[in-house]
């Protein structure tokens, strides 16, 4: 193979390795390092491949850091990548002990040998990161030369501060890798390459950007891996949400290093984007943690619909089962629409009616509650017999309950604990209503997989009799936005007033938010969307004296 240009240049090939891994299977990641390396070399006729951030423990491994033996594995798991791969150079994440410490380290492995090893410099410790509980920082520079060619490393955070590229740059880089573990939350790809630009800018050193796809308890990965060349151009930009090895090519004249243009995948709309996100999640949930198959309550509404749908996209119609537990309450309509969609999909339907559970509960419990009068108890009996059945399903076959409360549900507590909150995984946890029904139009963007009128109808529990969201909450148009300051933006009641809102309005939402953070702590994990999901972003006290309030004036 030749490795000079037209030019007289030397060409310069860079495998990047998007992959899906498994955190904590090592032996697994370290085969599928071992097998993507070899393609690279062999097929791709790549001089290096990149890798992500911590693939051989998988990211984020969290309290796994805090086993000595975990780590050793992952020493191990290294040394079978060196053992088992020449003929090319692979840049690759792992967690290292060293002289007592942890670091999140990059090694570049060279025919056997251990080229280099990098240590990340700055360890985010805000959203959903934690890395200062487990990793000492680095300080010194990533710098390699192949093929006469001085190239830069950094890890993930390092490349949106300036220091870690720029120190680099000094050191004689003029190619920067960064290899990342980077979740998604809705306008990331943007972020990200703004945060590459700005390095460019100071630098004018092109950067090679390595992210890894798949999805992990709350966050999912959604790859997107890119080259930026000098004039803070992408030139290359890998596919979200898919596993992908491709090649970047870059050329060297002595000076400059230039990327050569390449396939740049679109970004996508934001509701393909979030439907992508699910998918990813409720597949690698699914599979990773060997359930065979999903379960749902199906209610004719849109967020269960909404939820089977994309169940159906990520899984297959086989794996699904959608179970419609019909009340007292229950319209026809939804009945109708509950079988179409299930018949639109090929997923297995079937009914169960709840009422001779429900009637069971309430004369279990007619003396106990003898002389009071109907109210929310009675509605959530109903809920939680549907929840039963569901577990049960689950028990007997294997599968795993999707739960299907969106974020505006979740934030105001309009949700039954051990009822419609039972499950194993949340897919639209951090999706506000809203945005719900925006999904299902991207859903039904080639043809009508979600019935017309479940989109058009008024949302209901159907716990009551003529039961309507709205009878307990704001309409969502005025809900969802109030969500995202306070929750979202951790905007106060006197400013999320000033944004226009009614004030006796704004001050039942934050207090319905507040009063059910015991309800969300006892809720399934949920794929993670926004930029302040509820979970691992977003920690408040369950117990907890403090009361938004207006200004004291």
């Amino acid at each position: 193979m030749q490795d000079e240009g037209l030019s007289g240049m030397t060409r310069l090939r860079f495998a990047l390795a998007q992959l899906n891994y498994m955190v904590g299977d090592i032996d697994g990641n370290v085969d599928k390092i071992i097998a993507a390396a070899l393609r690279a070399r062999d097929e791709l006729r790549s001089d290096a491949v990149v890798f992500s951030e911590l693939a051989v423990s998988g990211y984020p491994p969290d309290d796994l850091l805090l086993r000595d033996d975990f780590v050793l594995a992952c020493r191990q798991g290294l040394e079978r990548i060196r053992k088992a791969v020449c003929g090319i150079e692979v840049i690759i994440g792992f967690p290292e002990r060293y002289e007592g410490r942890i670091y999140n380290s990059a090694a570049v492995l060279s025919d056997g040998q251990i080229k280099l090893i990098y240590r990340k410099h700055h360890l985010p410790n805000y959203g959903v990161f934690d890395e200062k509980r487990y990793f000492h920082p680095g300080d010194a520079p990533g710098l390699f030369v192949i093929k006469g060619v001085p190239v830069g490393l950094s890890v993930c955070e390092d490349i949106w501060h300036p220091g870690p590229v720029e120190h680099g740059v000094r050191a004689g880089a003029r190619l920067m890798l960064n290899i990342n573990a980077s979740p998604f939350h809705i306008g990331k790809i943007a972020e990200r390459e703004a945060a590459v630009h700005a390095r460019i800018a100071k630098t004018e050193v092109p950067v090679l950007y390595a992210n890894q796809v798949c999805g992990h308890d709350e966050l999912v990965f959604d790859g997107a891996s890119f080259v930026m060349n000098h004039h803070g151009e992408v030139v290359r930009r890998l596919p979200e949400f898919e596993e992908a090895l491709e090649m970047a090519e870059f050329e060297w004249n002595g000076d400059r290093v230039t990327p050569l243009e390449g396939s740049v995948a679109p970004v996508d709309t934001e509701s393909a984007s979030i439907a992508k996100a699910v998918a990813l999640a409720i597949r690698d949930y699914t599979h990773k943690n060997r359930f065979d198959g999903v379960v749902l309550g199906l209610s004719g509404g849109i967020d269960s619909s909404v939820v089977l749908t994309l169940a159906a996209e990520a899984l297959g119609d086989d794996k699904v089962e959608a179970v419609m537990m019909p009340s007292r309450f229950t319209a026809q309509i939804s009945l109708e629409d509950a079988k179409t969609l299930a018949d639109n999909l090929g997923v297995s339907y079937r009914v169960i009616p709840i009422e001779p559970a429900f009637q069971s509960f309430l004369q279990l419990l007619e003396q106990e509650f003898s002389g009071r009068p109907w109210d929310v108890t009675e509605e959530n009996i109903q809920a939680r017999c549907r929840g039963i059945i569901l577990m049960a399903i689950s028990n007997k076959f294997g599968r795993l309950v999707l739960s299907t409360g969106n974020k505006s549900e979740m934030s105001v507590g309009y949700a039954t604990l051990y009822g419609d909150m039972a499950g194993g995984f949340a897919p639209i946890k951090d999706v506000l209503k809203g945005k719900v029904y925006a999904l299902a139009e991207y859903l039904n963007r080639d043809r009508e997989r979600i019935p017309r009128r479940i989109l058009t109808r008024p949302p209901s529990a159907e716990l009551a009799p003529d039961q309507k969201d709205e009878d307990s909450l704001p309409p969502y148009s005025v809900l969802d936005a109030i969500l995202e300051m306070y929750v979202e933006q951790d905007l106060s009641i006197d400013q999320i007033i000033k944004a226009g809102y009614d004030e006796a309005t704004v001050i039942r939402v934050v207090a319905m938010v507040d009063m059910n953070e015991y309800k969300r702590r006892q809720a399934p994990p949920g794929v993670r969307i926004t930029a302040r999901a509820f979970g691992r972003d977003r920690r408040y006290p369950i117990t907890n004296g403090f009361r938004p309030g207006r200004s004291l004036k």
